[in-house]
């Protein structure tokens, strides 16, 4: 366990309901921050000032990717698992991305490639949830990713958002830089309780996973 890095994957979504698509998908990794945004077929902003803005908040230098759609954005997370997820060194680590009741991220983003006729991209890549982790701390009634964060860590972040929600009306109206700065936060978030949670957790109580289905 101690020789793998994490590497925090999280993605926002248009909504719930089965038109929903992603609309940003962001990785934080020990050589950086990848943010992958999906325009929907609007105009890019300016590329320069926004990944400024987003380097003042990011603990490491950000990578902003504009896509037009969705299949693009699935492209592109294919791109970053191929190229720059190593299994020998890294694992890949979410807050509520995949449970054994449930979960988010994951299961959302099977859906889209199955939509999009992609292959899945998670092969040989190991998995374990955060939200299964951080139950081994005293967090009080705290069982969110924010409230876990501020009762461990609570250093501030560059999440506008008070609510999740909030990155749903951003995607609509084309706000892109509070839109990329939740995602920011709470990738950044996630990573820095995968890195407490490598000090202080036994290595038997990380339920490590693989993401590789049995036909892969």
């Amino acid at each position: 366990m101690s020789t793998l890095d994490p590497v925090a994957f999280d993605i926002e979504t248009s909504g719930f309901d089965e038109t929903a698509v992603i609309t940003v998908a962001g990785f934080a990794h020990d050589l950086g921050i990848v943010l992958i945004c999906n325009l929907a077929g609007r105009e890019a902003p300016d590329h320069a000032p926004l990944v400024a803005t987003l380097d003042r908040h990011a603990s490491t230098a950000v990578q902003v990717d504009f896509v037009n759609d969705e299949q693009a954005l699935l492209k592109r997370i294919t791109e970053f698992v191929t190229h720059r997820l190593d299994g020998d060194r890294h694992y890949l680590t979410a807050f509520n991305g995949e449970t054994w009741s449930g979960g988010f991220d994951l299961p959302f983003c099977r859906t889209r490639y199955v939509r999009h006729g992609l292959e899945w991209p998670f092969g040989d890549v190991a998995y374990a949830d955060m939200m299964q982790i951080v139950d081994r701390f005293d967090t009080g009634d705290h069982s969110d990713l924010v409230g876990v964060y501020d009762t461990l860590i609570n250093e501030p972040t560059c999440d506008p958002f008070d609510d999740s929600e909030e990155a749903v009306d951003a995607f609509e109206a084309g706000e892109w830089l509070p839109l990329l700065e939740h995602n920011l936060a709470d990738i950044e978030r996630t990573r820095k309780l995968a890195e407490i949670a490598g000090r202080f957790i036994p290595k038997s109580d990380f339920s490590m996973k693989n993401l590789a289905p049995p036909d892969a």
